[in-house]
Formats: structure tokens, sequence, C-alpha cells
């Protein structure tokens, strides 16, 4: 950021720390200054009594960011008044959030000390960063999305090749992969969109944040952009660092078991990443679960145009939760099942047992509905065990955070018992509960009373019965405060003066009340401590001695409560790797429910997977715009595709405008999504084979950001598929060639239908406007046509929705710009220009001539066997 001088009511304020001399500061300053040149690219918010305060350049940004009101203060008389904004205590962690949004990193300077210590010694009270947030190192519940990972990615490039770690510290997730092209790389960042990237480098700004957008010549211009990203340094991702730490922090001889032994790359991300949770996180270390390594060619591959065009997180249209995949699916109870639902949609499997796991599981759960509403029921009351164990092990967590965890622990029983009526690996899984997880649950339930306070510090936390000294403790000063409730009493009988009072307030502590009118009467151990209008107020040498006593008691209580919670923490704390583990399993479970539950209510069928390469749907629904529209109004239709005897590889798809041809595709690529999940269908009948790959190219618009025309971004995209689709992938292509001339755009269709029915032979619909396209059929044996059906009516056209076998032969542009609303003498017109059209053209004329008829062989393609491990979380 640039730092400038501004000018309020003709003074000066400065708003740079760099351009004064530190001496010329107060104490205060001179620390502030002292500890932003220690953490210069971030934001640095310092406690100042009841307020995080910035000064400098620092108040200029937040001021900026956040709309607040910019002041100044004087930093002595030097110096004059520097900039300053300040946001409440209270408020720190809402207003450090929307920083940290916005692509800031943003350090924590607090008191280290009371207060009221520091002053008594006369001195300033001790303050350090405790806290160095960043966007990928968020842990508190109100920064983070309860059913959305947030991950802190690392990646270390070397020519082509990349290996790639990322972390949630907020749950404790820890992986590594690896790749061998760059393309490869951005399509697993893309999918896992981390909040913030590492990046290693000799810049010798290093420590630097980038916001999403920003440039800089030291960051790869290979890696997407619309990442926030952190220049770090070379020496901590070397491997003679990494590696070290590695085996360090998960007490290990060899990271065989870990699986990246071999495997360089992954290793210096993994320890680079972990050296910047370390800096960061500062003395409330995270610890993360042990590092697990897996090969992306493992799960089926959906690049992010794919993603984007079958909305699976978010719509196209505006990026809501609202209308998604996600949305339409998800009814899992909790937190961490909704973020396991999300990884499951974005990384479905390839492997045949894995998918055949969770039908089971949904199966067992749709015949037993009784089972299925009891586990709903109890999934309703487990809290987000992943994040409460990971603040609880990171010793950040409150009273409150493990009373939930304890609360949800003493469930895990219950959750089990309901389990066993199962008997899928992911019933079995959570049928495995260690007796002393519930043991641990019980335990912490005895100590930490029901409802305890937010703040740890203040008491209130920790029941009677617990510690004995706390107890005697407690009974000493309950006998104080009785014998201060009694005072009152005792004293208007021996001064005979009935409106005598004993109050208290926080400048003079307790004292005794009397009427000025009566204070003749009172008894000369009385010691006069304030006059006012109506009423004389006294001390005691007693009453000020049980005052210190009651005063120092609650000092005590509250230090010794905190040590006795601090010290429950840490205990729980040391069974985190077991609570997570059954986390995952509990989060499983509920994703598996909820498919279950919908479904049931949606009428969805088991899918059988093939080992072939067929595509059977009967009655096939697209699972959003179904329950968008209710009950009874979509249309359902089939899809037969990639059976050699019976199916075709490609689909000519044709069909007026708005007759739902691109809903059509969605659709299918939206069922065997699900299915590769391990989801129900929405479908009477389905039969798929496994996809490595799921293309789609339904729509364009201008890339303004590279300057690329709707026609490129197209072809960009399609030269993409045409080089990395297979025989197993399925490819759903709508409208190829609309974005240049008729002549050319039909050509460069006719060529791209006939290279994925020819020479790739991937599984294919392709819906076009160009009814020439009908022709491939008739020289290529394993195309077919097919067409979304309407029915004519003398002025209008109904959409039936309808997709039948045949090929189109007009598109009704004309009949849906009338519906659109255009007027009535543009209609006119139009049909008046198609007709000219249509009796001089001579476009489908000779378009078998100099074509050779290409005979497809009808031999069988099985998928490759994708292995046999299973790994149900």
């Amino acid at each position: 950021m640039t730092a400038s001088s501004k000018s309020s009511s003709d003074r000066n304020i400065c708003t740079d720390h760099s351009q004064i001399e530190k001496k010329k500061l107060s104490p205060m300053y001179r620390h502030y200054v002292e500890v932003k040149q220690q953490y210069p690219n971030a934001l640095l918010l310092y406690r100042v009594g009841d307020f995080f305060e910035c000064f400098f350049e620092d108040a200029v940004t937040i001021a900026t960011e956040l709309e607040l009101v910019q002041t100044s203060k004087d930093a002595g008389k030097e110096i004059g008044r520097v900039a300053m904004t300040g946001v409440p205590e209270k408020a720190v962690d809402r207003y450090a959030t929307m920083l940290v949004e916005k692509g800031f990193a943003v350090a924590i300077c607090d008191q280290i000390e009371d207060g009221a210590i520091a002053a008594a010694e006369k001195r300033m009270v001790k303050r350090e960063v405790t806290k160095l947030i960043t966007p990928g190192t968020l842990t508190d519940d109100g920064m983070l999305k309860a059913r959305r990972n947030n991950f802190l990615a690392a990646v270390v490039i070397a020519k082509d090749r990349w290996g790639l770690a990322y972390a949630d510290i907020s749950t404790g997730d820890f992986y590594t992969t690896k790749g061998n092209n760059l393309s490869s790389l951005n399509l697993e960042l893309l999918r896992l969109q981390p909040a913030e990237i590492l990046v290693p480098t000799n810049a010798p700004d290093i420590n630097s944040l980038l916001r999403p957008g920003e440039k800089s010549e030291h960051l790869p211009e290979s890696l997407p952009e619309e990442f926030c990203y952190s220049l770090r340094s070379q020496a901590t991702f070397s491997l003679v660092e990494a590696k070290p730490r590695l085996l360090e922090t998960f007490q290990v001889r060899s990271l065989e078991g870990m699986g990246c032994e071999h495997l360089p790359l992954c290793i210096r991300a993994a320890g680079g990443l972990l050296e910047y949770i370390e800096a960061t996180q500062k003395a409330n270390q995270t610890p993360l679960q042990p590092l697990k390594t897996y090969s992306i060619e493992d799960y089926l591959i959906l690049d992010h145009q794919t993603r984007r065009n079958l909305e699976i997180t978010q719509t196209v249209r505006d990026g809501t939760f609202y209308g998604s995949l996600l949305w339409a699916i998800d009814r899992s109870r909790t937190a961490m099942g909704g973020r396991a639902l999300r990884r499951w949609l974005l990384q479905p499997l390839l492997n045949f047992k894995g998918i055949q796991a969770r039908l089971e599981t949904i199966s067992e759960a749709i015949e037993n509905s009784g089972l299925r509403q009891d586990l709903r029921q109890m999934l309703g009351k487990i809290y987000d065990l992943e994040r409460l164990t990971g603040r609880v092990a990171a010793g950040t967590a409150n009273a409150r955070d493990l009373r939930s965890l304890a609360d949800s622990l003493v469930k895990l029983r219950d959750l089990a018992d309901l389990a066993s009526y199962g008997n899928s690996p992911y019933f079995r899984a959570l049928q495995q509960v260690p007796p002393e997880i519930e043991e641990l649950g019980k335990y912490i339930i005895s100590h930490l009373v029901e409802s305890p306070p937010l703040h740890i510090k203040e008491g209130g936390l920790i029941r009677d019965g617990v510690n004995a000294q706390l107890d005697d403790r407690r009974k000493e000063l309950e006998e104080d405060k009785q014998w201060i409730a009694n005072l009152e009493v005792t004293e208007k009988e021996r001064t005979e003066i009935s409106n005598l009072k004993v109050g208290y307030n926080k400048t003079f502590g307790y004292y005794i009340s009397i009427p000025r009118s009566k204070a003749d009467k009172a008894p000369k151990n009385y010691q006069r401590k304030q006059t006012l209008t109506n009423e004389e107020r006294y001390i005691t040498s007693e009453l000020k001695e049980r005052e210190t006593r009651i005063l120092t008691a609650k000092e005590e209580l509250n230090r010794l409560e905190y040590e006795i919670f601090t010290a429950l923490r840490e205990e729980v704390g040391q069974k985190a790797t077991q609570i997570r583990n059954i986390a995952k399993a509990v989060a499983a479970i509920d994703v598996l429910i909820g498919l279950a539950e919908v479904a049931v209510y949606q009428n969805y069928c088991r899918p059988e997977i093939a080992e072939d390469r067929k595509i059977e749907i009967v009655d096939g629904k697209h699972p959003v715009v179904e329950q968008s529209l209710g009950s009874g109004f979509f249309v359902p239709n089939s899809t037969y595709l990639g059976d050699n005897a019976k199916h075709p590889d490609l689909i000519v798809l044709t069909g007026p405008n708005a007759s739902g041809k691109s809903c059509y595709l969605r659709q299918v690529g939206l069922i065997q999504l699900m299915a590769q999940i391990g989801s129900f269908v929405p479908a009477t009948a389905a039969t798929l084979s496994i996809c490595d790959r799921i293309f789609t190219r339904v729509g364009a618009v201008d890339d303004l950001a590279t300057g690329q025309s709707t026609f490129m971004v197209e072809m960009n995209e399609t030269a993409n598929i045409l080089n990395h689709a297979t025989p197993k992938s399925l490819v759903l292509l709508d409208e190829i060639g609309r974005g240049t001339a008729t002549f050319d755009g039909l050509s460069i269709a006719w060529s791209v239908a006939e290279y994925l029915a020819s020479e790739l032979r991937s599984r294919t619909i392709f819906a076009t406007h160009y009814h020439e396209l009908n022709e491939l059929a008739s020289i290529l044996a394993n195309v077919a046509n097919y067409q979304v059906t309407v029915k004519e009516l003398a002025d209008e056209i109904i959409f039936l929705h309808q997709v039948r076998p045949g090929g189109a032969d007009r598109s009704y542009g004309i009949e849906a710009g009338r519906l659109a609303g255009l007027p009535p003498s543009v209609i006119q017109r139009a049909k008046q220009v198609m007709k000219q059209i249509e009796k001089h053209s001579k476009i489908a004329l000779g378009l078998r001539k100099g074509i050779d008829s290409k005979a497809v062989k009808k031999t069988k393609t099985s998928p490759e066997d994708p292995g046999e491990q299973l790994d149900i979380f």
C-alpha cells in the first residue's frame, strides 16, 4: 500500500511510519512501529484498553476497506498527530474476518498481562502478536463457513512437474499429491478453491501476500489469478528443511506410511506448509492429522468448466448455492456432513467397490425407514466434532466448545448402537466407537457447569466437587459474602439507624451509608470515606479486610478455575486423533443417510454400475429442475449410449431453442456424477459404467480478461476436450461452432463430431442447430439422431420437452423469438427472409461428397480396473 500525508483541521496527520524517527515517538507508538516492522505485510491491530487500534498507513487502509471513520492521535510533541482507526475489542473478530475476506493478512497484537499490574509498576503494559490471521489460517467459527472447508495450499513447481499440499487447520485435514503437467495443477487448485496458496520464491520481498488479481514477477504465470498467494522463502520449502520437519511433527522415522517417502516435491510442499502454520499460529499451535498422499488419477476428473456448467456447488447465472446440485441433494444434519458431501461431489470415485459400498449403505437406510429417521434425529444432536476438536487441540477452545464436544461424545454410543443394524462398511465404521471416548465425554461434563460463560478467565466454569482447593476457596468466599450480607442487619440494630445501608461501587468498594441527618449517630469505628448531598459514606477496618479477602478470593478462584480448565482441555486434546477418526465416520453416515432421504422423497433409483461402456438411463430427470418445478411437472427422458451392440457412441441432438436440449445434456452429466459419488439417481432405472472424465461445453461468454471472444473461448474448451477425452469419457457438447460464420461453424461442428465418434469413441451427446449433422448417422455406424419434439399449431409451437429418435429439420428460432416478445413486424420479416434462404440454400448438398464412410469397429471396450483399494471416507 502507498502511504501519504493528510491534513485535517489545518494540522498535518502522519500516515507513514517509515518517514519518522522512532526515538521521537512516545513508548507505545515506538513499540507499535517495532511490531509493524516485524509484520510489514500484515495490517496490525494493536490492543489499547477496550479497543484494537491501528496507526499510520494501516489506519488509512482499514478505514477505506471497512468504511470506518479515520481519526488521529497525539504521538508526542516532536511528531504531532498520527492517523488512527480503531474497532471495539468485542468486534475485532468480525472486522478481522472482513479484512481477511478482502485478501489481507491481519496481525493481532494483544495485551499479555493484566493492565493493573503494569499500572501499579508505572510502566507500559506488555503486548505481543498472539495471532497472525491470513485467508488460509482461519480457525474461529465466526470467521469460517460451516459447510465448506477452508484450505491452505502450498505448491512447489519444477518445470512441468509439481507437488501440492493442502490443509484445513480448522479440521486437521492434511493431504498431498503430485502431477506431471501444470494444467492438472490448475485443475486441482480450481477444485479445491483454497483460501490461500503458498509459493516458494527467491524474491527479496518474501512473506508478502498477493490479493486475487495482483501481479508479481515472482509468481509463476501458470497459476490461476483468482486466488490469494503468499510468497515465501525457498529455504523453508527445501528438502533439507521440509523432510525433518514432517518427521519431527508426526514423530515418525520414515514417510513411507504417509505414501510420500519418494515424492520430493510433495515433501517440500508439505514441509513448507507446516512451517507457515507454525509461523502464523504463534502460541496456539494447530496439530494436523497425519499427512495422506493421493493420486488425482484415482478420481473422476471434472475440469473447472464442467463443474461450472453442471452447477455442482453454485449456479452459473449468479453464483448462488440455491439452484445448485449440492442444494438439491444435501440433507446432511451436521456441518461436517455438509463439508464431506461437497468434497464427494467435486471428487467422484473411480473405484467400483467404493461406489458399491456407498450405494449399499443408502439401500439399507431406505429399506429400514425407522433406522433412517432415528439416525437423522440423532445426527441432528451432534455438533461439529471436527472443528471443535481442532480448537481443543490448538488450545483455543472455550468452555462452551468443550461442553458442546462432550455433549456430542456421549451421544456417539447411541449412534453406534443404531449403526449396528446396518452391515455396509460405513455402518461398521461407525460401530467402532472406543468406550474411552464416551467416558471422556462424561468426564468433561463432570467437570464443567451445564451452561458455562463465554470467557474462560472470569470464573464460573468448574462444578463443585471437582477440586478440593477450589471448593475450600469458594466456601471461604461465600462466608465472607454472607458476612457482608448480614452486616446491614447487624449495624441497623447496633446503631438504631433504620435506613442504614451497605453498598458497593467500583471506585470505593464496599461502604456503609447513613443519612446526613443521622451522621451524629455514626459509631466511633466508622471512618468517613465520602460526603454526598443526602448521605455520608463510611468504611470500617473489618469491612475493608473482608473486601480484600473477597477480591483476592475471586482472583484466586478465577485463576484456579482457568488452570483446571486448561488442564482439562489439554487432556482432551490428546484424544484428538481418535475423535477426528470418529468424526469422519459420522460425517460419511450423515451424507449417506441424507442421500437416502432424497432418494425416498424424490423417488430415485439405485444405479447398476456396469463394467462395460454402456450408459442406460430410463426416464431420467434433472435433479435440480425437478425439485424447482415441483412433483409431476418435469418431463423425464431416457438416454442410451455406448453399448456396441445396441446403442450409439454419439447422439446428434437437434430441436428448437428453449426446448430443453441444454437441460437434457446437464441431466445426463449430473446422473453420471451422482452415480459415481455412490448416490441413487433421478431415474426409473439406470445402468452406468464408470467414466474417467466428464466434459461439458454448454454456453459461452467473452473472456474479457484475456481478450478472447466467445468463439475463441469455445474453441479452447473444445480443444481441451478433444485432447483429453478417451473411450471411457462422457462428453456433452452444446452448439459447437455457433460463434462464427455459418459455413465455418458447420464445418467445425461436423469435424468435431466425426472425430469424437470415429477416433475417440467417447460417449457423446452433441446438441446442435446444424441439421446437416444428421447426415453423420448414415455415414458412421456408432452415431444416432435424436430430437427434442414440439407440437406445431397454426400460429404457435408447444414445447413437449421429449427426446425421441430422429433428427429435426427445423429450429423454430423465429417462433422462439415471437415467444420472447419480438415485435410482430420483425417476426413477419424474418419469415420472409427464411423462405428465401431455404429456397436457395445448397449447404446440405455435397456433404457426402468427398467424405469417406468410416465403419466403426464393433469391438468391445471395457474400462480398466480402477483398483480394489476401498477408502470409505
